[in-house]
């Protein structure tokens, strides 16, 4: 397809998308928390590809627990055997081995980090793959409701949220596990009531404080996280239609949304900090109390005779490696908590429902264009029609062209044509076929759109204009641009078709960004053409040039032309008249003319120039 972008004229938005002032974005009510579990199951799903660097990491990190382990009991047995012994050969002996047990856990803690960084990332671009890939097979209705800044925040911010957890945290939480489960072994080994006593007071504590912490915090995260979506969808908004905020002097407008839209953001950010703050306090009092029964109880039973320093200070560097995984994790709290509302958040829009054919679509073969609306209805939100039994029969070559007002359904009945929204009732057929037992695919290949809005990608000339078939070769680009009259204007610029465009085709004039689009639909080669007022913004001159593309464009195809400019619909075979999605007039110019009515009114107010004006002095007539 020439293009893969349409608009609605029925639900027309603001320059802004939502309107301003600062009450113009507050948030709904917050979505609860989804299941914990499922998002961890799902990321599973994902990490489990990397199952040879997960191995190898799980490896690296038992043994430097186990290397973590030996450290504390060789301390003991150097005080107990060679420092209370007074024996220096062998605590230079056992200094020595110690030392290189701290040096070799170092060395497999980095190449824990290394593995995990390439698993993490390649796991991460799964994700951001299957995320972007859903975003280009959902339905035109899905984009309709969300602001496209918020979409790509979930790409971004979400995913990258996903990402620092995955590299950094994975190996951490593992270690700290395994770290936990050697602890509580090595000091029910060295001693059972002490190992009791220390970890059943440590334990307890710790699960209510974090249960109660946790159970809010994950809220607050969501929270924040759809906060940064809707200020990043407002930024993304006001920067693509700067323009016209400029235009109607709406600067102290949309400053004051954004301060608002930036104020509910730190509030929920503040929220969400506030109450994980409370976990690195409150684990390094578990830790400090942990210490302070190891030092009472292990006193108490020293002077009985019953253990001896060495254990006792064994004991001591236990309860702090039991303690600091926990206090590593909540130190991961917060970037763990924002991890998974950010993936509730991927996972949502991975789990939209996608554009699909019916199970029983055929492809399609070559076309002759021949295009029958049969009595169709169509409402974009139920129970507010916008079309109300429209009937039209376009010929193979011929041309139909769609006038009426603003909102009388003209780019709906595209819309519909393409499959981009599906009917309520009736029949579309193209050759015969109902275009709802054709795969998606196979119909938009043989049609071609030229909208109002052309829509060009950050590249070159060329690059745009192969849009419509990549695969052309740069003979057919330049026979497509000289058909479409762009390749003068092509060869005026500094580059020529290596010309490099900015987004959206900001360097080039409107009429310009038009014929490089008529270039690409002639060069897709459709049977079906979809000209969307492709001359409603232009001057007399550039119309001109546009009118002779257009028709080197219609030869041979069924066209479908949507203008307010009559003199760009005069020599068509069909005029269909709208309004208020009803065609209330049809026939060709000179039949219309005969019928005296909204089109022959139309012919008659030329200096009027548009349908509206038109539409106007009829409302007031009355």
């Amino acid at each position: 397809m020439a293009e893969n972008k349409t608009q609605k004229e029925e639900a027309p938005s603001s320059p802004m998308g939502r309107g301003f002032g600062p009450g113009a974005r507050m948030m709904g009510k917050v979505e609860k928390p989804k299941d914990r579990r499922g998002v961890l199951l799902r990321l599973w799903g994902y990490l489990r590809h990397q199952r040879a660097a997960l191995i190898g990491t799980a490896f690296m990190v038992a043994a430097g627990v186990a290397l973590n382990l030996a450290g504390p009991y060789l301390l003991g047995r150097a005080i107990d055997r060679y420092i209370l012994g007074h024996d220096l050969p062998g605590l230079a002996r056992i200094c020595a081995l110690m030392l290189a047990v701290y040096v070799t856990n170092s060395l497999l803690t980095w190449f824990q980090s290394y593995i995990m960084a390439g698993a993490s990332q390649r796991t991460v671009r799964e994700i951001r793959k299957d995320l972007f890939a859903r975003l280009q097979h959902l339905p035109l209705s899905f984009f309709d409701k969300r602001p496209h800044g918020e979409l790509m925040s979930r790409l971004t911010n979400d995913v990258e949220n996903v990402s620092q957890v995955l590299s950094d945290s994975v190996t951490q939480i593992v270690s700290g596990v395994l770290n936990t489960i050697g602890v509580t072994i090595a000091m029910l080994l060295l001693n059972v009531p002490l190992t009791a006593v220390t970890l059943v007071t440590i334990t307890t504590i710790t699960i209510v404080l974090n249960r109660w912490v946790a159970t809010r915090t994950r809220a607050q995260f969501r929270l924040q996280q759809a906060a940064l979506g809707k200020l990043n969808g407002f930024i993304e908004e006001t920067i693509t239609g700067q323009r016209v905020v400029k235009a109607y002097h709406q600067e102290p407008a949309a400053i004051a949304e954004f301060a608002a839209s930036n104020l509910e953001l730190r509030q929920a950010a503040t929220r969400a900090q506030i109450f994980s703050g409370f976990i690195g306090p409150v684990m390094n009092f578990i830790g400090n109390l942990g210490l302070a029964i190891v030092a009472g109880v292990g006193g108490v039973l020293a002077v009985s005779g019953a253990i001896s320093v060495g254990t006792i200070a064994t004991f001591i560097n236990y309860t702090r490696q039991f303690g600091r995984p926990l206090n590593e994790i909540a130190s991961l709290y917060n970037s763990i908590q924002s991890a998974m509302a950010g993936a509730e958040r991927v996972f949502e829009i991975i789990d939209e429902p996608m554009e699909v054919d019916a199970p029983d679509a055929q492809p399609l073969a070559q076309i002759q264009g021949d295009v029958i609306f049969e009595d169709v209805n169509f409402s974009y939100v139920p129970g507010t029609p916008v079309l109300k039994h429209v009937s039209l029969h376009a010929r193979p070559g011929q041309v139909v062209a769609l006038i009426g007002p603003t909102g009388a359904g003209k780019t709906t009945i595209v819309n519909l044509l393409t499959r981009f929204y599906e009917i309520d009732s009736g029949r579309i057929t193209i050759d015969g076929q109902d275009i709802r037992k054709i795969k998606k695919e196979d119909l938009r290949r043989q049609l071609g759109i030229v909208l109002q809005d052309t829509f060009l990608f950050t590249g070159t000339v060329c690059d745009n204009i192969k849009y419509g078939r990549l695969e052309a070769t740069d003979e057919e680009v330049i026979a497509a641009a000289k058909l479409a009259n762009a390749d003068p204007f092509i060869h005026r610029l500094p580059d020529g078709y290596n010309t490099v465009l900015s987004e959206r085709g900001g360097n080039l004039s409107q009429g310009q960004r038009q014929l490089l689009a008529i270039a690409r639909a002639i060069l897709a080669d459709p049977r079906i053409l979809i000209l969307d007022e492709a001359t409603s913004s232009v001057d007399t001159r550039t119309e001109k040039h546009i009118q002779d593309a257009m028709l080197n464009l219609m030869q041979g195809r069924t066209s479908f032309v949507i203008a307010h400019r009559l003199s760009t619909i005069r020599e068509a075979d069909q005029i269909l008249v709208l309004n208020q999605g009803e065609i209330i007039e049809r026939g060709n110019h000179a039949q219309l003319i005969a019928q005296n009515g909204f089109y022959a009114r139309l012919n008659q107010s030329q200096f009027a120039a548009t349908v509206d004006e038109v539409v106007e002095e009829t409302a007031g007539a009355r």
